[in-house]
């Protein structure tokens, strides 16, 4: 026996209107086409489907268990309908973000706040596991944006632009540093430097300045977390290099200095990679939209 969708909606609308100019009705079609299809669904079965002299029309025994059915089915069915046609309105989807820099949570966290409301449809997840072979599982469509300052070609991924950042610099206001207006790469050589636990070329003081200048701190120490970095340089256990918006919870505190990188424009630029289909999709627009303008107003304070 073979059942099409249109075999149980025409079960469950003849239940429920309980007559077939109902049921056609509710089916948008002729009653005499629904009678049609009554018949050749109970000649293909070989049961009858209906109790035909009840007023009103009632399915038999066998008519009883393909309504079953139908109620398992259909709702399925239906679910699985709004969702594709969800997708192809972009009212839902999946938005999972790798992270290339551990101070990226400090402005991404807010943005994330204000997109959740806007797209309460979409799945959102931070893939920290990937954070550093981010740009190939993007491309393998394990996640689908990467917040990235090193934009490198990777064919159907394009990366977006959100907003320029300066690395810059911040000591205890006992450290030497505090005595200098502009800190130079030389000026590291007496420092102990604190960094988030990644690779070098993943730190912008080494890509920017210390590696081509051939210059090594006098030590290096890691640590995970922004607000330990701080502490520690707060008790001037070191000096730590890290974006501008990260350091607006002590740029008026007083056991802290900020000092600009020599000469004075070390300028980078953030980036959201994702695959070239996606970034029109309204959700991924309006996330994009968000990255580029929250994030600034943690850089004014």
């Amino acid at each position: 026996m073979y059942f099409e969708l249109r075999h149980l909606r025409t079960i469950r609308a003849i239940h429920e209107a309980g007559g077939l100019a109902r049921a056609a009705d509710m089916l948008n079609m002729t009653q005499s086409a629904l009678s049609h299809q009554v018949k050749g669904l109970e000649d293909q079965a070989g049961v009858e489907l209906f109790a035909r002299r009840s007023k009103p029309l009632k399915l038999s025994a066998a008519g009883q268990r393909m309504l079953r059915l139908a109620e398992r089915v259909l709702p399925e069915v239906e679910a699985l309908e709004e969702e594709f046609r969800a997708l192809r309105s972009g009212k839902t989807g999946r938005l999972h973000i790798a992270i290339e820099c551990h101070a990226c949570f400090d402005w991404l966290f807010p943005v994330l706040e204000k997109f959740r409301h806007a797209w309460p449809d979409v799945d959102v997840d931070i893939r920290a596991g990937l954070a550093f072979d981010a740009l190939p599982a993007l491309a393998r469509e394990e996640v689908d944006l990467v917040i990235s300052s090193d934009p490198v070609e990777i064919p159907g991924v394009i990366f977006n632009p959100l907003f320029d950042y300066h690395p810059t610099v911040v000591a205890s206001a006992q450290n030497a540093f505090a005595d200098k207006a502009m800190i130079e790469a030389e000026d590291f050589r007496d420092q102990i430097l604190i960094t988030y636990p990644v690779s070098r070329d993943k730190l912008d003081i080494f890509t920017e300045v210390l590696t081509p200048a051939k210059v090594e701190p006098r030590g290096t120490r890691q640590a995970e977390l922004t607000a330990v970095i701080l502490m520690l340089v707060g008790s001037n256990r070191g000096v730590a290099v890290l974006p501008d918006w990260v350091l607006r919870s002590v740029r008026d505190n007083a056991d802290y200095v900020t000092r600009p990188l020599a000469p004075g424009d070390v300028t980078k630029r953030l980036y959201a990679a994702t695959r070239v289909e996606d970034a029109t999709q309204p959700y991924m627009a309006h996330f994009l939209r968000l990255g580029r303008t929250e994030p600034v107003k943690l850089q004014r304070g």
